[in-house]
């Protein structure tokens, strides 16, 4: 089993665990350590994996790290542990203290599931107030399972590392920053297209009239984008896959009657599409019944993802399972809205895994 498959398999492991854990010790022995181990480091090795840690001079009296990982005989890493229902503020008060008066080059806090990692990159030995690398668990993405296998032991590279935490933390501002300005354009951003576009004096009604252009043209584009990429997506899909599902459709038909249109068959692989960054898109399936079209996971009914209400021309919508017996319908214009509800089918197949 590879380094991605381990991690995602501990990630299942978690989800499990969660609901059963209530103190901070029980988090450290069931879920903490685990992780690191999986990182390759011996976590019951003093020697290499020191708990309850102190260093340097200027720390208060009694208190002590967590852990702190250790390479040649001093400290590269410190973690601090939380009790996995604590949400985790900015930056540990403590762990901040002590990345000063140590050696170490990386801070981890963490919460069990929730993990931020933490350098000196914008001054030396002072912790930074921003991680670097942050993410969840349960809902990991690939390119932070490549940035998180940097830590693994095998691999521990500290230049290397240090290299590609600047690049991957300015990277995450930046796209924090673009983020905000789809949101709410600041007329900086604005004059910055006018300045391309517009010949007229900018006066602050100008800037204030185009903000709202700005921001639907910005975020119409990112749209016909992912537009792009779901319909290409679509055209490429194999052909003995459409063979099996055509196959599928074929069974139903003659089964149940039920007629599975082409529509409902594009909703269907646009939202594999959608998943295919967290599950095997094998695992999403879907079920006809005739009033409506449902995505489920792994072929079982009680595991349904969303459900399609397609039939009516006029009155299109999507319906999520939420927690419990709740529901979220969310109205369709086209079936390609359905990117705009990534982020609550992803959440949705993480309470499954």
């Amino acid at each position: 089993m590879d380094f991605i498959d381990q991690i995602k398999s501990f990630s299942k492991k978690v989800e499990k665990l969660k609901g059963s854990i209530y103190t901070e010790e029980a988090t450290k022995t069931s879920i903490i350590m685990p992780f690191f181990s999986l990182l390759g480091y011996d976590v019951f090795n003093p020697e290499e994996f020191s708990p309850e840690f102190t260093a340097g001079v200027g720390i208060k009296r009694g208190e002590r790290v967590d852990y702190a990982i250790k390479l040649n005989g001093e400290p590269i890493i410190l973690v601090e542990c939380k009790c996995v229902d604590k949400i985790l503020q900015k930056h540990g008060s403590q762990l901040f203290r002590y990345f000063s008066a140590s050696k170490a080059k990386f801070a981890i806090l963490t919460n069990g599931y929730e993990y931020k990692f933490f350098s000196d990159l914008d001054a030396p030995n002072k912790m930074d107030n921003v991680p670097f690398l942050e993410f969840n668990l349960l809902n990991l993405k690939d390119y932070q399972i490549a940035e998180l296998k940097k830590f693994h032991k095998t691999n521990f590279n500290i230049n290397k590392i240090i290299e590609d935490a600047s690049i991957l933390k300015y990277s995450n501002e930046f796209k924090n920053v673009f983020s905000e300005q789809l949101q709410n354009p600041n007329d900086d951003f604005v004059k910055f297209f006018l300045s391309r576009t517009y010949d007229k004096v900018k006066t602050k009604k100008v800037i204030d009239n185009f903000r709202l252009i700005l921001k639907k043209a910005l975020n119409d584009y990112i749209n016909e984008l992912m537009n792009e990429k779901i319909k290409s997506a679509l055209n490429n899909e194999s052909s003995e896959e459409t063979k099996n599902i055509d196959m599928e459709i074929a069974e139903k038909n003659k089964k149940d009657y039920i007629v599975t249109t082409q529509e409902e068959l594009e909703a269907f692989v646009i939202v594999r599409t959608l998943l295919s960054n967290i599950v095997n898109v094998k695992d999403i399936n879907y079920k006809d019944t005739g009033r409506y079209f449902a995505i489920i996971y792994k072929n079982k009914v009680t595991r349904w993802i969303c459900r399609f209400y397609l039939n009516s021309p006029t009155n299109k919508y999507v319906e999520l399972n939420g927690q419990g017996k709740e529901k979220v319908r969310f109205n369709l214009k086209s079936i390609y809205d359905i990117k705009n509800i990534k982020k609550q089918l992803e959440d949705i197949v993480s309470r499954f895994l």
